[in-house]
């Protein structure tokens, strides 16, 4: 079987998408192509021979399509997942599901009505072969149980349309999510603390800063988030446990010697440093829809993540203090595992 998938807002994240389904991963083509921006949809349609839809309301409708890709920016993914659920068809939307928690509700509630999980979302480090490792040493208990955990999302630079919140929404959720699903439990609080500011930075942002987050055992994350740090991408984690620590090691795949001294090449964006988990995470998705099973996380996790974020931007943007998390207790109609890889 060849699914056929249909891509709603093909931008930078979406043709990296379309380049693996169709150069590296097997078992899926993409047919159908929506975008609000009709040349680009045409541009990226042609050399697919994909459809061009004039709006993703068609693209989801069309028989010709089996299953449904949401790469547009955040604010847009409400309408077309919601669509895709009723339509009984499998959607792969990347984060955030939505960009408020009040958005996921809805959508969690179309999917319940629907009766089954159609919704996975792009938290792709979950399928980082590195982070797999560190939950899998965590899980075992051999460190004993998680007390801290250390953090670091830096990126070389930002465009200036990033505004101050996105350290929040768009790259902080990446630890936000990661970190639940590493320990296995939700956040009750959020503080910023807000370190010297870097001189390589517009002035509307606070960069860096340092998300504090505590977990419902009293785990304490710290997450420091530094977009325009020059030298490199650079993600750095550090799982301090009772009788030892877990964290990630240097991604590269050779170490140099010589009259420069010990060094190896570093990653220079999110595409370079988890192309191995973003193959993973959509093979895995693609298999799911053949076998008609939709794993990996779910609309709870879009939601979870949401709530936090939601605490994390009112703590950025504030003088509050450390704020309370809460959200809705989770369903059971989302009580399996969401971190399965299917093969």
């Amino acid at each position: 079987m060849t699914v056929r998938i249909g891509i709603i807002g093909p931008g930078g994240m979406g043709q990296a998408h379309i380049a693996r389904i169709t150069n590296v991963l097997s078992g899926a083509a993409v047919v159908a192509v929506s975008d609000l921006d009709a040349e680009r949809a045409k541009a990226v349609a042609e050399p697919l021979g994909a459809t061009v839809f004039a709006d993703g309301a068609a693209l989801i409708s069309a028989e010709e399509v089996d299953a449904v890709m949401v790469t547009s920016f955040g604010p847009a993914h409400e309408e077309p997942v919601i669509a895709a659920i009723e339509a009984g068809k499998p959607v792969f939307c990347e984060k955030p599901l939505a960009p408020t928690a009040a958005a996921c509700l809805r959508i969690m509630a179309a999917e319940q009505k629907a009766g089954r999980r159609l919704v996975q979302v792009g938290f792709m480090r979950r399928y980082d072969a590195s982070y797999r490792q560190m939950k899998a040493v965590l899980d075992s208990g051999e460190i004993g149980e998680a007390l801290m955990v250390h953090c670091a999302h830096r990126n070389p630079t930002v465009p200036e349309t990033y505004t101050a919140d996105m350290a929040i929404n768009d790259t902080a959720i990446h630890e936000i999510d990661t970190m639940r699903w590493l320990l296995d439990e939700e956040f009750v609080t959020a503080r910023v603390d807000r370190p010297k500011k870097t001189r390589n930075r517009f002035a509307h942002l606070q960069d860096p800063l340092v998300l504090i987050l505590e977990s419902a055992s009293g785990v304490r994350v710290d997450d420091e988030i530094f977009v325009n740090i020059q030298y490199a991408y650079d993600i750095r984690c550090e799982a301090v446990g009772e009788t030892g620590t877990v964290s990630l090691a240097d991604q590269h795949k050779v170490e140099r010697r010589d009259g420069g001294g010990h060094h190896n090449a570093l990653s220079t964006s999110h595409v370079d440093r988890f192309d191995g988990a973003f193959t993973t995470e959509l093979q895995s998705w693609i298999r799911s829809v053949e076998i008609g099973k939709t794993s990996g996380p779910s609309s709870w996790d879009g939601y979870a993540a949401a709530v936090v974020c939601d605490a994390g931007v009112k703590a950025l943007m504030g003088d509050a203090g450390t704020i309370a998390i809460t959200m809705i207790d989770k369903p059971d109609f989302y009580a399996n595992d969401s971190s399965v890889v299917v093969a």
